[in-house]
């Protein structure tokens, strides 16, 4: 079942049709709502809203069809995903440096807990980790499944004033209420808290290149930001000292590779020669197009 919704960050209803649909149910596979896939480059009808710049899919799955697709996922990405993790704990310092203490933190979407792990090892005690697909929390690491709840973030999971610091990485475009995570994740902060996002973002130099054979455009992105749609968002959920910035990745050349909208016998072919000759396992930072985000309580 499909709904109609008007922009997801300012409520307007004037969005103009930026790209009709581009999808194939038969394609839809086990990975369709796993992260860091190879691309399937489809997408819902989207609209641009001229208020706050941003895209966003409408009309989008029932949110009971969204649960279902997530807690059935595959994940093969704990590579990566240990990767992605660095970059962002590496990017947070400064800002973790400025929380009123090290004691709680929510990761949204947290996958298969690595990014948990990292907060750990800088001394935070009590992070919680929420994640909706079962695949990566089996694949967690021993130690970590303890913070790991398989669930999907909603209203009233946690009393107020819990968690110092509260994340959510290229997870907020999955959402279909996106200011409504931001309300309520402000709620959980204690005073001095901060909310940091990390985001695609829809006017970085690889997607006006790629169009929309760049992978941003997927199935799972319901909506895709840019600085200023990102900094409103933060701003009117509550949030002071809003920054956005650009935000450099650390992946190994294979999985950049996957990425780029090669026809596919030459991806196959030169995955095929990464992974035999091992140069595909040599990390490479790169400006990937996205944008973090965060603001304080």
């Amino acid at each position: 079942m499909q709904k109609h919704r008007n922009c997801p960050v300012c409520d307007s209803d004037s969005g103009e049709l930026f790209a009709e649909a581009r999808f194939d149910p038969a394609r839809l596979g086990e990975f369709a709502y796993a992260s860091r896939k190879l691309p399937e480059y489809m997408h819902h009808r989207l609209m641009q809203c001229s208020r706050c710049d941003v895209i966003y899919a409408s009309p989008v799955p029932d949110t009971s069809e969204l649960e279902s697709a997530y807690e059935a996922a595959a994940f093969d990405s704990q590579q990566e995903a240990a990767y992605a993790a660095k970059t962002y704990i590496k990017a947070l310092r400064s800002i973790c440096d400025r929380l009123p203490d090290l004691v709680g933190a929510l990761d949204i979407g947290a996958g298969d807990g690595a990014f948990c792990g990292e907060l750990t090892s800088i001394g935070f005690s009590n992070v919680t980790g929420l994640e909706p697909s079962s695949a990566p929390i089996a694949a967690a690491a021993e130690n970590l499944r303890a913070c790991l709840r398989q669930e999907m973030f909603a209203p009233g999971l946690f009393p107020p004033e819990q968690f110092s610091l509260v994340t959510c990485f290229q997870t907020i475009e999955h959402v279909s209420s996106p200011a409504q995570l931001c309300h309520e994740a402000v709620r959980l902060l204690k005073p001095g808290g901060a909310l940091c996002l990390v985001a695609h973002n829809r006017r970085a130099l690889s997607c006006r290149l790629l169009g929309r054979r760049s992978p941003i455009f997927d199935i799972e992105h319901l909506q895709l930001f840019s600085p200023k749609s990102l900094q409103r968002l933060l701003a009117e959920a509550g949030l002071r000292s809003v920054v956005v910035q650009p935000l450099y990745n650390q992946y190994p050349i294979s999985y950049w590779t996957r990425l780029f909208p090669f026809p596919p016998a030459i991806k196959t072919a030169l995955l095929w020669s990464l992974r035999t000759s091992h140069i595909g396992q040599i990390p490479l930072m790169l400006p990937a197009g996205n944008l973090l985000a965060y603001g304080f309580r």
